[in-house]
């Protein structure tokens, strides 16, 4: 049946045109397109990427990161950097520039040194004798509360809902 429909729009496009021959057999006139399509078209060639005309050099990249990482400026931010040397009078790069520089050598993180502090342990009471030890439990009745949790100034609720607790 495919075969009789493409023989009368090939017999009628000479006529009518493409559009018209395709109504009249009722076929779209995308289909035919897609079923007549010849190969498709050779690739793109793929071309090098030019390297950015005003990107840093490496030996600029590596003046920038030498500032990054030097000792007055190890335990701040880039964008303090940033500001910082311009407050001196001095341009290197952009603050998203600097970011990159650390970023292409896996430098960024939390700058400051930070603190490591030893895992609580749970205490461990030992009694040897009676009433060596003594602890205590409070005692709970239970009320039903309504908390309402806003955040700060944006006045948008953060948390709603029902808390079952018990008071003293």
């Amino acid at each position: 049946m495919t075969a009789m429909v493409d023989t009368a729009i090939e017999e009628l496009t000479p006529v009518v045109g493409v559009r018209k021959a395709c109504a009249a057999v009722g076929v779209a006139q995308a289909d035919w397109y897609r079923r007549h399509r010849q190969t498709p078209a050779p690739p793109k060639p793929q071309r090098p990427r030019r390297p950015q005309p005003r990107a840093l050099t490496p030996d600029e990249r590596a003046a920038v990161r030498e500032v990054l990482n030097s000792p007055e400026h190890v335990d701040e931010a880039p964008a303090t950097v940033y500001a910082k040397l311009l407050d001196e009078g001095t341009y290197l790069a952009s603050e998203r520039t600097m970011y990159r520089i650390l970023a292409d050598h896996g430098e960024v993180k939390e700058r400051r040194r930070q603190a490591t502090h030893p895992p609580a342990k749970k205490p461990e009471l030992m009694a040897d004798a009676p009433n060596r030890v003594w602890s205590w439990d409070i005692e709970r009745h239970e009320v039903l509360l309504d908390r309402v949790v806003m955040k700060g100034h944006h006045r948008r609720l953060v948390a709603a809902g029902r808390l079952k607790l018990r008071a003293a």
